[in-house]
């Protein structure tokens, strides 16, 4: 969406990890975005929309193996709660084992002690990326690129619940379902999932 560039003169990724005050976990992948099965490695990050109505916010997490967004959260303020409230809607939807990595920039938001205490109740361990380096966080970084080329770019949202219904639409009935990655063999992350729950079946 044109208005989308036009108005991103404030550079809210950087304004986020320059506002961190928070000890920072290490980075546990290192820029290998591979994963042995599901939900052993998720990878999240916020990126923003504009509405004629201001800025929305969408945290997402994804699912390293597969791609699948496995959850999500939309706001108009970028708050730990947004990213608090997609991990919890991941891990409700997945229920990972003990020792699932957690991969994120350093934003302030996933690295307040909210959300780092969150994790630990779910046995969960943090990684973070190194500092403004967005190729360590670049399946996330993919994902939104896909997002609004896909989606926000041809849109002209009137309000944030719009925006939410299109983006939500987006990501449930046609990326995870649908969207077809080399990464996968030309499968939706899904179609992928399912592959492997029939292999670990058989």
């Amino acid at each position: 969406m044109p208005g989308c560039k036009q108005r991103g003169s404030v550079d809210l990724k950087r304004q986020r990890i320059a506002n961190t005050s928070y000890p920072v976990a290490p980075n546990l992948l290192g820029q290998d975005f591979k994963a042995a099965r599901p939900d052993k490695v998720w990878v999240s990050d916020i990126t923003y929309v504009w509405t004629h109505e201001g800025w929305s916010y969408l945290a997402a997490v994804i699912d390293l193996y597969s791609r699948n967004v496995v959850g999500w959260s939309m706001d108009k303020r970028m708050t730990k709660e947004l990213v608090i409230n997609a991990f919890n809607m991941a891990y409700w939807r997945r229920r990972p084992d003990a020792g699932l990595i957690f991969h994120s920039d350093r934003g302030s938001q996933y690295a307040s002690h909210e959300f780092k205490k969150r994790l630990l109740s779910c046995n969960a361990i943090q990684s973070m990326s190194g500092t403004g380096n967005c190729f360590d966080n670049a399946v996330a970084e993919s994902f939104f690129a896909s997002l609004k080329l896909e989606c926000v770019y041809f849109a002209n949202y009137q309000t944030r619940k719009e925006a939410k219904l299109d983006i939500v639409d987006y990501i449930e009935m046609f990326y995870n379902s649908h969207r077809l990655h080399s990464y996968l063999g030309y499968m939706s992350p899904r179609q992928f999932e399912e592959q492997w729950n029939l292999a670990k079946a058989s």
